[in-house]
Formats: C-alpha cells, structure tokens, sequence
C-alpha cells in the first residue's frame, strides 16, 4: 500500500469534483455547456493523474474511457444526460468506444508486428550491426547515431512507426549497457525526440506539416508555391541543429556511467525463408509509407495491415507472440485520444479558441499564443 500515490489520488478526485462543479462562468468561455464543463474535469483528472502517476499510465487511460461512456456520452446514466439545450452535445459511445481501434492505433500494433518479426528473423541485430557501425564505440557518439538515424526515417515514414521500428535496435544495445545507469534511459529518450524532430524534415514527415503545406499552397488563400524541395532546404538543416542541441541535452540530463559502448551485437540471423519474407514485407512497408498517398492511394495507417496480414498468414507470428505486444501502451494512446474527441466531439476545443480575443492583438503576440496553445494541446 503506497500512501503518497493513495493521497494523490484523493486530491485528484477532489480537484476533479470541484471543477465538475463549478459555476460555468469561472471558466469565461461564452456558451460553456455542462458536458463541456465535464470534459475539462475529465482532462484535469487525467493530466494530474498522468504526471503524478499515482496509478499505471495505461489505467489513467482506461479511467478517462470509462468515464467519458458512463457520463458525458449518448450511452450514460440517464439522469446524467438531457437535451442538447440544456446540457450540450453528448459524445457518440461508439466514437468513444473506437479510440482503441484509432488507425493510428492499428499503424503502432503493425510497428510492433514488424518489430516482433524483426526479432524473431535476426533482422534486428543484422540492421543494427549495419546502421551502428559508422558511430564507433563512444558511447556518447552511440547516442547520436540514434538520434540522426531515427531523425532521417521520419523524415519519411511516420514518426510513430518510425519509433516503433527503431526501438527494435535498442534491444541488443541494451545488452552492452549496465543496468543501474542512465545510459539506457539516453537512448531510450532518443528515439522519441529523434522522430518528433525528424518529422519536420519533410512535408510527410508528419500530418501537421500536410495540413500547413495545403493551406501554404492553397490559390485562393496564401498561394505561396511551396514545393517538397523548398520545405527541405529550410527544414532539413533546422532539423540537424535541433537534433545536435537534442543529444547535448540528453547527455547533460542522462549522463553515460560507462564512456564506451562495445557493440558486440550478439545474435542469431536467421538466413532461411523467413529472414528473406521479414526483409521484403519490410521493404514494402517502408516503401508504401514513403510513396504518397495520391500515387498509391492506400493511407499509411492501412499499410500497416500488411506485416500484420503476412506474419500471421505465413506463420512468422503466432498468438503467442502477440501477448509480447505492449498493450499498456496501446491503452495510454487510446486514453489520449479519447480526451481529443472528449474536447472535439463536445465542441470545447472550438469554444475555448474562440474565446481568445486575437483580433485585439499584434501579430507577433497571435504567433506566440498560437505556437503555445498548439505545443500544450499537442502534449
């Protein structure tokens, strides 16, 4: 019984209960309805929750589901319900239920397919003997072969794939690092910062950058003429500078015990058949990721359905092999996406951008906010 996570979870419920309650116009957003109202307790619960950790990040997430269905949907108690007029909008169960099977939801499991796959075949430990070996054995180097190799696939493919598949290589480089150190956690936190910075390399690093480039480049709009190159030659080297701060960073945060890694990458490559289906099914994958949509005309989520469909057809994964997936983690995404339909579905999202006074303010200050409202909402 741990009694400092038992009183966060009391003072969590408490901070929750009050903003539940409170009177609608502490929050100054004209037109705050109650289910509204209710989201933003719901999104209070789940922050204070989240950083405190005062229970599993993936049962801060089920929480968040459990009480969206059971109070603030179209299939909740019903003395929590009433009319549009009186209470607002109520989320769609369904919608709410489905955050679990979001596309981005079936584009990790396919990531963790190939990731499986790759250490079933060897290909983990081939492609980490490959990609390494420029980098040397300074650990500190080690590092920013992470961080530079992971930042480059997502300038491609997506940056969630893009994490799930470089993890893969983090497993035989664990091997050479001692357990009680901070050097695990360094490259751990590599691949993350890697792929966001990475993503906005490319117009495809990442769907945010589709949506600026489309309203760039839109003739009744800025009419600018952006094209893939012009994005590159500004991003590209904005990129390698972040990347480079980004690996000091976590250096001075995560400092290596041991100077020198020696990468003896031990392992099993198996040369059969199954070795050569993982390769291809990967090269196809990575190839369908990079080729845009309007070529191929299959999204890079459903492309994540082919390692899953191959793997499982031909044998290479087994129903054993699926409970080695880490469903907390498919848990805590689908938590956070249950909270952006909670904000988007009751229409609190709009409501609070609209409630901001931007006319009123200079551009340089609109920049700013805008950039800060975006990075907390994105967090």
């Amino acid at each position: 019984f741990n009694k400092k996570k038992f009183l966060m979870c009391l003072i969590t419920a408490l901070l929750t209960v009050i903003v539940w309650n409170l009177p609608s116009s502490f929050f100054d957003i004209d037109g705050l309805t109650i289910v509204q109202q209710r989201v933003i307790a719901i999104f209070v619960m789940a922050v204070l929750l989240w950083i405190t950790e005062a229970i599993p990040a993936w049962a801060t997430s089920i929480t968040i589901i459990f009480i969206l269905l059971f109070c603030v949907s179209d299939s909740s108690f019903s003395f929590f319900q009433g009319t549009e007029d009186q209470y607002g909008t109520m989320l769609d169960h369904v919608g709410v239920m489905a955050c679990f099977a979001d596309p981005t939801i079936i584009l990790f499991l396919g990531g963790f397919i190939l990731a499986i796959a790759a250490t079933k075949s060897g290909l983990d430990v081939l492609m980490a003997r490959i990609l390494m070996k420029p980098f040397g054995q300074k650990s500190e180097y080690v590092l920013l072969g992470f961080l530079l190799i992971t930042g480059v696939f997502s300038m491609f493919i997506s940056n969630t794939a893009t994490a799930a598949m470089m993890l893969t290589f983090l497993t035989p480089v664990f091997k050479a690092l001692p357990a009680n150190g901070k050097g695990r956690i360094a490259l751990t936190m590599a691949i993350p910062v890697g792929a966001n910075l990475g993503g906005m390399g490319t117009p495809i690093g990442t769907p945010p950058n589709v949506f600026a480039l489309k309203y760039l480049n839109d003739p009744a709009g800025l009419n600018t003429g952006i094209t893939f190159s012009h994005w590159m030659m500004v991003m590209v080297p904005l990129v390698i500078i972040l990347l480079i701060i980004a690996w000091r960073l976590i250096l001075h945060f995560f400092p290596f015990t041991q100077k020198t890694i020696h990468l003896k990458i031990d392992g099993e490559v198996h040369r059969g058949w199954r070795m050569w289906l993982v390769i291809i099914t990967f090269i196809v994958t990575i190839l369908l990721w990079v080729i845009p949509k309007k070529v191929t005309g299959i999204d890079t989520n459903t492309v994540s359905m082919i390692p899953m469909a191959v793997f499982a057809i031909t044998g290479v994964i087994t129903a054993k092999d699926m409970q080695d997936i880490n469903w907390s983690v498919i848990w805590m995404v689908a938590g956070g996406f249950a909270i952006g339909l909670g904000m988007n579905g009751s229409g609190l999202a709009d409501a609070a951008i609209e409630s901001i006074p931007f006319r009123n303010w200079s551009p340089i200050v609109i920049l700013a906010v805008s950039g800060l409202i975006c990075y907390f909402l994105s967090n």
